[in-house]
């Protein structure tokens, strides 16, 4: 029989024993108090228009158990709308009757009507890693912050008030307080049909809609590579579930879509799994077909072929600077993908392009499908902007008095 080992821990000792269990506690993210939740409530219940954005945190968030369904039950029970930054999309169902759309610039686009016209915004899981989407000046709309933590404070967003704790817990105190005492919730909301008629003006509003309806339904994951279609992405496809619109809005990296989509394919292999490239940034990293090959994966890229880096083309024009180094000459892509022991299709009008991803899915395998594209909206969208009339020029923190 084991002789059992005597206890010689002080008092003081077991106290110190006790509050160690409670390590987990101390290192998970902190719960907002009362006295922040009731002035929180107190702010949004006396906004004439208020607005709910939610960001890339929030996206991130949204992994955790139960989280996704609290944000979404927030917005039901305040009924305020909401937008959604690039990288938050999905964490609430852009399906809702309260969606009012995605930024897709951090000015002068369709959706800052609405941001300019609101008196409080409250906005839930900013990431400054993330191109912002809006630009904080004196006199603007105040800003609530909600997140597991405080955001450092910026040029382009010094949030006059901070409510941090775990953003489930938060949101749930919140909608207790707020739930049927918010007479001025939806007070934007007839910006939203104005909204979603001139954001269907978009040139690639046609080749959006068509890859939603290849995607359909919600939980298949659309992975994005950074081009210019990535503008016309956020502003148009729809992005009911968290984490199903993969893209990068912070350092914008070229060529990570399809090795992004790889990942995803390998993760989720009974969702279907697209990655839309341009064709520059599917160039970078074309040699991981070979990867998607090796490992059998089900995965479809879309390659958007205009013959160069349209974005960068437009950008130069914009400054005053000539054409540099912005266009080249595509290999076949079908024959380059057939090289690597995938499958290629050439699209030669968007009137075929969804038989074709049909077909490229339900055929599993890699396959690639190329379609050609003319970004004729460049200038309107990247230089001129949508908003152009009441675009202002961007100041300083410093300058802010």
């Amino acid at each position: 029989m084991t002789k059992q080992r005597k206890n010689t821990r002080s008092p003081e000792g077991e106290k110190r024993m006790a509050k160690g269990s409670d390590l987990l506690h101390q290192f998970g993210p902190p719960i907002a108090s009362d006295a922040d939740l009731d002035q929180m409530a107190a702010l949004i219940t006396a906004a004439k228009r208020p607005l709910l954005i939610f960001g890339a945190a929030a996206s991130r968030a949204a992994s955790r158990p139960g989280l996704a369904a609290d944000m979404a039950q927030f917005v039901i029970r305040t009924r305020i709308p909401f937008l959604t930054t690039q990288m938050g999309k999905g964490t609430v169902p852009e399906s809702s009757h309260l969606y009012m759309g995605t930024p897709a610039l951090s000015e002068g686009d369709y959706v800052h009507e609405v941001i300019d016209k609101a008196d409080l915004i409250i906005m839930i899981g900013h990431d400054t890693t993330e191109k912002p989407p809006f630009i904080m000046r004196k006199g603007g709309p105040e800003v609530i912050h909600i997140g597991d933590q405080s955001p450092p404070v910026e040029q382009v967003y010094f949030p006059q008030y901070q409510l941090i704790g775990e953003i489930g817990h938060s949101l749930q105190a919140l909608g207790d307080r707020l739930k049927g005492k918010l007479p001025n919730a939806q007070a934007l909301l007839y910006l939203r049909e104005p909204i979603l008629a001139a954001r269907a003006t978009d040139d690639s509003f046609a080749l959006v809609n068509g890859i939603s309806e290849v995607m359909t339904p919600h939980d298949n994951i659309l992975v994005l590579d950074n081009g210019e279609y990535k503008i016309s992405v956020a502003r148009n496809y729809q992005t009911n579930a968290p984490n199903t619109l993969l893209l990068d809005n912070a350092l914008a990296t070229m060529g990570a879509g399809l090795p992004s989509g790889i990942a995803a394919a390998m993760l989720y292999p009974w969702h279907r799994v697209m990655a839309l490239c341009g064709d520059g940034g599917f160039e970078m990293t074309v040699q991981e077909l070979e990867t998607a090959v090796r490992l059998k994966l089900n995965l479809v890229v879309l390659i958007l072929d205009n013959g160069g880096w349209s974005m960068i083309s437009r950008k130069q024009a914009s400054k005053g600077f000539p054409n540099f180094g912005t266009t080249f000459n595509n290999p076949d892509f079908v024959k380059l993908a057939e090289a690597y022991g995938a499958k290629g299709t050439n699209v030669e009008t968007l009137g075929e392009l969804v038989p074709a991803l049909e077909a490229a899915f339900e055929g599993r395998g890699v396959h690639v499908v190329e379609v050609a594209i003319v970004y004729s909206d460049n200038k309107r969208v990247l230089t001129d902007k949508p908003r152009s009339r009441k675009a202002k020029p961007t100041k300083r923190l410093s300058n802010l008095g």
